[in-house]
């Protein structure tokens, strides 16, 4: 019988979940150090469509831009138009889901004439690892099973996590040196044990950082409760019931236009935004949505949004980031503090680094498994050995 019951039980629990969970947290560690610079890799492959000339002519409004798109039976309904204050970028337009669930790729256009510039390398790529991230590429996407095997995977990597620190805890817990110094002069099995207990403790912080945030992403419950502990009461209600239906007309039946929401917004914004997306409602709502990110944003999380009415014109709500409590900018960051971008480019290497470490401690963890496995059988007497007993 071990000398410390405890720490062989919880050896046994952190080597299970190891094993069960090792392959889906090294895809998941993987991939979300493939996606840590996708910003800054896709803008480097898509310079040639991103940025256009600047002109003395004025640019198209939005219902311009949609309508020169319309004639292109290519291009389906527009989901979002993404446009700059700086006259030399290009505008984005993403489309709806097709009826298969797939979604058409995104397209650059030009903002002074709608000339379509061409859609943008890489997007297919990173589509497919983000899916392969948080669903593991199982059907149904958000909606499917893959959702939920990947937070049940970070609930395990929490409990790796503690069992871990306990199990690797020093006589002498006040050396930095024993926490943070692997022995590289061990061999085999010690080596991997020191590799795995010190790199563990480096990486530490980040991967529960990782972990809670990640299951904003997972469970409804999670985000529910998160939500309700991090804002004002206002904010956690229900969101804005649609408007009751009106009388059906012919003006009803025309789509719904952007340029009386974009004028508003212009009016509240002037000239603070560097970029807006325009969201119209996917229902038969005339709300849109309008996120934007001011020229001295610190991260993408850091963005305000507004509501407008697109028949009248009218502001319905706004939500600017900087007036936000601590608790709702955080919620509003969620991604950038999963990814380490919330501290800058240095925090967004550091997070990569500590997710594409994840296999190390699946290979580690696995060789120090079969090392145990193979040193109790070693250990064992022959059982023609064992004298009976008078």
């Amino acid at each position: 019988m071990s000398k410390y019951p405890i720490k062989a039980a919880l050896l046994q629990v952190h080597s299970v979940i190891g094993l069960a969970l090792s392959l889906v947290l090294a895809v998941v560690g993987m991939t979300g150090a493939i996606m840590s610079f996708e910003d800054e890799i896709q803008a480097s492959l898509n310079v040639a469509i991103t940025q256009v000339e600047a002109r003395a002519a004025p640019t198209l409004t939005p219902d311009q831009l949609i309508a020169r798109l319309q004639t292109n039976p290519d291009f389906g309904k527009v989901a979002s138009v993404t446009m700059a204050s700086d006259p030399s970028a290009a505008v984005r337009i993403r489309f709806t889901r097709s009826t298969d669930g797939s979604r058409p790729s995104s397209i650059y256009v030009d903002p002074y004439d709608g000339h379509v510039l061409g859609s943008p390398r890489g997007e297919e790529f990173f589509v497919t690892v983000r899916k392969l991230h948080r669903w593991l590429l199982l059907p149904g996407d958000a909606k499917g099973y893959g959702r939920q095997i990947t937070g049940v995977a970070a609930i395990g990597l929490i409990a790796m996590l503690i069992s871990g620190i306990v199990l690797r805890w020093p006589h002498r817990a006040r050396s930095v040196r024993m926490w943070l110094k692997p022995n590289l002069a061990l061999r085999g099995r010690g080596f991997h044990r020191s590799l795995h207990a010190v790199v563990g403790t480096w990486v530490l912080p980040i991967y529960l950082v990782m972990v809670l945030t990640g299951l904003w992403y997972s469970f409804d419950w999670y985000k529910s409760g998160a939500t309700w502990l991090l804002s004002r009461p206002s904010t956690a209600a229900a969101p804005m019931k649609p408007k009751p239906a009106r009388d059906v007309s012919a003006a009803d039946a025309k789509p719904l236009t952007l340029d009386r929401v974009w004028s508003t917004f212009l009016h509240e914004q002037g000239s603070r935004y560097a970029t807006a997306l325009l969201a119209p409602p996917a229902d038969a709502g005339t709300v849109v949505r309008i996120r934007s990110w001011a020229r001295d944003a610190s991260h993408p999380g850091a963005r305000d949004e507004f509501r407008i009415d697109a028949i009248t014109g009218r502001l319905l709500s706004s939500e600017i980031y900087a007036d936000k409590p601590l608790g709702e900018r955080m919620l509003s960051s969620v991604l950038d503090i999963h990814r380490g971008s919330i501290f800058g480019w240095p925090g967004k290497l550091l997070f990569m680094v500590a997710a594409a470490l994840m296999p190390l401690f699946v290979v580690t963890g696995f060789l120090l498994y079969l090392s145990r496995r193979r040193h109790r059988r070693l250990s064992r007497p022959p059982l023609g050995s064992l004298v009976p007993g008078e």
